[in-house]
């Protein structure tokens, strides 16, 4: 008999916001909080970002509030240039935020501040992760669901999956390369950019990818 395959199973994850009750009105203010929130905190400015479907003129929290509440665009440059997938840990994402704050008030320390009402407020997620009752056990049952899961299945599992399983690596792959032994396939997809791309565009990517792979075992088959 043959192995048995254990099947991949999709899940979704839905967010429910919590204020810290912090807040900040100028950029001397938004360098302290950032330098005191909580790890979820700076997690849900920062990773979390990627799940509000945005166009990449920002990239985090900070920065789309550096750009357009207080109107310093070269700042908001710079923080939005900050790939958090890069680092090892959450905290050394809050240490690249501090330090490109630093250098920009060493070069002006004066920067303007907000009206009222145009504060930073800091908030942490508490997400809920649920099954979505779809499981696949091959490529091509993968490729169906792919096409219709919602945003926040490839979230969870692309994205927040990097910090859950500690190794930067994805759900997917890590279920293609270690099930289904398909380490070459599992290696295309890690290394698609996550910092790069929307979700959507990040679908179309591991769409596109596994596609080209079928194809192939299938054009090996028939040869």
């Amino acid at each position: 008999m043959g192995k048995t395959i254990e099947p991949f199973e999709f899940k979704d994850c839905a967010n429910i916001f919590k204020s810290t009750g912090k807040k900040a009105k100028n950029l001397h203010e938004l360098r302290q909080l950032i330098s005191e929130i909580s790890e979820d905190s700076v997690f849900h400015h920062t990773y979390q970002y990627f799940l509000k479907g945005h166009m990449l003129e920002y990239t985090n929290d900070f920065a789309h509030w550096a750009g357009e509440a207080l109107e310093e665009r070269a700042l908001a440059e710079q923080l939005s240039s900050i790939d958090p997938y890069i680092f090892n840990s959450i905290n050394d994402v809050r240490k690249e935020l501090i330090r490109v704050i630093d250098d920009y008030l060493n070069n002006f320390p004066e920067p303007r501040g907000v009206l009222k009402g145009n504060e930073f407020y800091s908030n942490e997620t508490i997400s809920l992760v649920f099954r979505v009752g779809v499981k696949v056990k091959n490529l091509a049952e993968f490729l169906v669901a792919l096409e219709y899961i919602d945003a926040g299945c490839i979230y969870y599992h692309f994205y927040e999956s990097r910090i859950r399983l500690g190794e930067w690596v994805d759900d997917f792959s890590m279920w293609i390369e270690h099930t289904l032994g398909k380490k070459e396939l599992a290696e295309k997809i890690k290394m698609i950019d996550p910092f790069m791309l929307s979700i959507e565009k990040i679908r179309e990517h591991i769409t596109e990818i596994v596609e080209e792979h079928v194809r192939a075992e299938m054009e090996g088959i028939e040869a």
